[in-house]
């Protein structure tokens, strides 16, 4: 007979369960790290960063600031692998420009040139070429921007999908304008400039065939003009970003932990429209994880908030901009949201992606 005393065993914490994919630790990628969460965060942190090295790499925006020949200038690119390449209310072709233009944008530039690569895979018919590069002028010349230089690369049929994009963009940063999550101060209003998880739900819902009652459309458009305008208002603005990959979600907790405070959410004053309600219902997604492409949110101080915000609201981009929250003291790197019910939770950073490939 063993003299050990046997201990109860201790109960089931059902709730503390999680799922154990994707695994941080596999010796090889996954989808979620290009997911724009956690493991991506972990992909850049641990092996490009200290591979790369450099101050300007440092800063970590949604584009570099620079200074060249006495000019300060935003430098930013981006790679683009939506399926399908046609979805309602754009293509690859436009989520390749507007995307590059609204990292440019979120540093205060508005994007002067872009470059265009495209990589194609063997059999991709010319005529879809075609109409993807057609919708990329179009959106250049909607957003103001030239196309300067490109470049084009094959693959051999069964190595792509159809045809990925990549564009990097350059533009001006204005005298007076410093936008970094550096600058947030507890007090700050947060404004996002309106309707969030449009562009996901509008992706998803072709590529799987859902249908919801009404056609989604995604929300992907160039904020350049939308920032110029919060700009005119005050220079002081705090930070902008452009909430794609992990939605508003992921883009709170980046601007939480750089700058050390806390951030805190009121729910149901995020505007969600119905039908990504719904949709998002039925399939257990969280509309503040899920990507936007035309969508931007604003840490503007308290003092300057009010009138930010009815400058957003005059601005065909902005009319359903929203105070939905504020940086507090308290919790610092944290971001928590108030529920319509009076409770919280926490809204942590996304491992990987609840929609892939949906840019």
């Amino acid at each position: 007979m063993s003299d050990r005393t046997e201990l109860p065993a201790a109960p089931l914490d059902i709730e503390a369960w999680t799922c154990p994919a994707p695994v941080r630790d596999r010796p090889r990628v996954v989808m979620g790290h290009g997911g724009g969460g956690a493991l991506s965060a972990e992909l850049v942190q641990q092996i490009f960063a200290p591979a790369y090295g450099g101050e300007t790499l440092s800063q970590m925006g949604d584009a570099a600031v620079l200074s060249l020949g006495g000019a300060r200038l935003a430098f930013s690119t981006d790679s683009y692998v939506v399926r399908p390449l046609f979805f309602p209310g754009g293509s690859i072709g436009d989520l390749a420009v507007n995307g590059t233009v609204n990292d440019l944008a979120m540093s205060g530039a508005r994007a002067a040139y872009l470059s265009c690569g495209f990589i194609l895979e063997e059999g991709v018919e010319l005529e879809t070429v075609t109409r993807v590069a057609e919708a990329l002028g179009a959106a250049a010349r909607n957003a103001g921007v030239e196309v300067a230089t490109g470049d084009t690369k094959v693959v051999e049929s069964g190595h792509g999908d159809g045809v990925y994009i990549n564009t990097a963009g350059i533009g001006v940063v204005p005298e007076g304008v410093d936008l970094r999550p550096q600058r947030v101060v507890p007090g700050d209003v947060v404004i996002v400039s309106g309707a969030v998880g449009v562009h996901g739900v509008a992706v998803m819902s072709v590529r799987e065939g859902l249908e919801f009652g009404v056609e989604i459309e995604s929300d992907c458009a160039p904020l350049g003009g939308l920032v110029e305008t919060m700009l005119a208002v005050t220079p002081d603005l705090h930070v902008l970003r452009d909430p794609t990959r992990g939605g508003l979600a992921a883009s709170l907790n980046e601007i939480a932990a750089a700058s050390g405070t806390g951030v805190v959410v009121r729910e149901r004053e995020v505007p969600v429209p119905p039908e990504v309600a719904n949709a998002c219902a039925i399939l257990g997604l969280d509309p503040l994880y899920i990507a936007n492409e035309g969508k931007l949110v604003a840490f503007v101080p308290r003092e300057h908030a009010d009138a930010v915000l009815d400058a957003m609201r005059a601005h065909p981009l902005g009319r359903d901009a929203a105070v939905v929250g504020e940086a507090v003291e308290a919790h610092p790197g944290m971001v928590v949201a108030r529920t319509s019910l009076g409770g919280t939770r926490v809204v942590d950073l996304p491992i990987g992606e609840q929609l892939p490939r949906i840019c």
